[in-house]
């Protein structure tokens, strides 16, 4: 018996199920869109084959193993991270996962999962302790062959385009080798970056003083001097426009932005590349950056995106022991309406610019985020995003911002993922819930099916499409 029910995520009402059935039947097929995500390029360029399960699967994805932490299961004994010189078997770790996998029941993890096991590797028995070594042992063997490297699965996943995210200190060598695959015919896979520079505009971030010094050297700019750092910016995007990224990322920890006189830019740069920088300055600082970002894509026409409201690396001693990206980040309130205003005041009024903004603050979607995009030609609003891409965060997403900002003042679906296999699962949860909210609509009278079945198209595809000019 199969782990997936058709009618999944659609709605328990009869009526509005028929019309979502028939909804979705006109978008399950369509390819993937993935503008924004965490996937290594690694992957695509040398296109090799995936270790084990516990490496695939468990390893880079922090929605499974924070859960896991959270219960009392450390990261030594899940195999992540340095391990204090210690091997950790894989599929020891494994069953550790599998003995709790009760544990992700009712939450996305789970659904994205179960659409793996099943449709992906074809398991119909619920992963358990009992099942732990058939599935490791399932798994493990499907990925030592030809159909399971990264370039088939992305063709077998019908991803027409994904979208990886780097620093400006990155080389891009692995995009290149995937440019050089596709130029050669080797495969027609269309990988692209996006520039992240949050490792040299935020004054707070590990080793910022060293990691301007790097950028510097790159770009072979005058780094610290104020003119020479902005102009090293300038040819980073270049560089990564010229290797297919259309877009930009900025992660901050809220949405302040400012419009500060260049004199006064000037001075504040001078304050924070000092030894010692006062956290106003640091915000202050990225507050400016954001505008400069703006200005810049409004010149190179690189999509802007705003990733605010997450309170980093959380719990201290797990930063410090593993690093980044543990599944401790937690969201804060996020303000928009002040925050955004110097920047809007100054480039929200232009058509040509595009910033596409996110929040993990859900009570701002319906009170600040739907008005200012239903105003501003400049803005945009990215998806349900992180601890809200779950099937009620979309549905929440939907109902609070379609009222005020409308279907076509969003941009589709973005999976933000670093978990591969997961990607195509996520695509499917968001067509599932976008066709429930249409039916809906449909059954109250409100659009007409036909229109319905266009913007379920224009939700699933054409819309990211657009809007990452892709």
């Amino acid at each position: 018996m199969s782990l997936m029910h058709p009618d999944r995520l659609l709605p328990s009402d009869p009526a509005q199920r028929d019309i979502a059935r028939r909804l979705y039947a006109e978008v399950s097929g369509l390819p993937i869109i993935s503008p924004h995500g965490h996937t290594d390029p690694v992957w695509f360029a040398d296109n090799k084959n995936f270790g084990n399960a516990s490496e695939l699967l468990l390893h880079p994805d922090h929605y499974v193993f924070r859960m896991l932490y959270s219960q009392g299961v450390s990261m030594e004994a899940l195999g992540i991270g340095d391990c204090g010189g210690n091997t950790v078997d894989p599929r020891e770790s494994w069953r550790l996962f599998a003995e709790r996998y009760h544990l992700f029941r009712g939450t996305p993890s789970r659904m994205w999962l179960d659409w793996v096991f099943a449709e992906v590797f074809q398991l119909e028995k619920l992963l358990s302790a009992d099942s732990a070594d058939h599935y490791y042992d399932h798994i493990t063997a499907a990925l030592a062959t030809e159909e399971f490297r990264p370039r088939a699965l992305f063709d077998r996943f019908n991803i027409e385009v994904i979208a990886t995210t780097e620093s400006p200190l990155d080389s891009l060598e692995h995009h290149a080798k995937i440019r050089t695959a596709n130029e050669s015919g080797e495969w027609g896979g269309r990988v692209i970056t996006a520039y992240r520079p949050d490792p040299v505009v935020d004054p707070e971030f590990e080793g910022f003083r060293d990691n301007l010094q790097k950028f510097g050297e790159q770009t072979g700019e005058d780094i610290f001097s104020w003119r020479g750092y902005l102009a090293a910016h300038r040819k980073g995007r270049d560089y990564f426009a010229s290797m297919g990224a259309t877009s930009t990322d900025h992660g901050h920890p809220s949405a302040a932005t400012a419009d500060l006189s260049a004199g006064d830019a000037e001075a504040l740069f001078k304050r924070v590349i000092a030894d010692d920088v006062a956290p106003h300055d640091a915000e202050l600082f990225r507050a400016q950056m954001l505008t400069e970002m703006a200005g810049m894509s409004l010149d190179d026409g690189l999509v802007m995106q705003i990733h605010p409201g997450a309170f980093r690396n959380h719990n201290r001693k797990l930063f410090e022991r593993f690093g980044r990206d543990k599944g401790a980040d937690i969201p804060v309130q996020t303000e928009y309406v002040h925050a955004l205003r110097p920047l809007l005041n100054r480039y929200g009024n232009e058509p040509k610019l595009a910033i596409i903004l996110f929040t993990l603050d859900e009570t701002s979607y319906s009170r600040e985020l739907a008005p200012l995009a239903g105003h501003y030609p400049a803005l945009k609003l990215g998806p349900a995003w992180w601890f809200h891409d779950s099937p009620e965060g979309m549905r929440r997403y939907r109902s609070q911002v379609t009222e005020t900002a409308g279907c076509y003042n969003t941009v589709g679906f973005n999976d933000d993922t670093r978990a591969f296999l997961s990607i195509p699962a996520r695509h499917d949860v968001a067509r599932r819930i976008d066709c429930g909210f249409l039916a809906q609509l449909v059954a109250e009278h409100r659009i007409e099916e036909w229109e319905a079945a266009e913007l379920a198209v224009d939700l699933a595809y054409n819309l990211a499409k657009a809007a990452y000019k892709l």
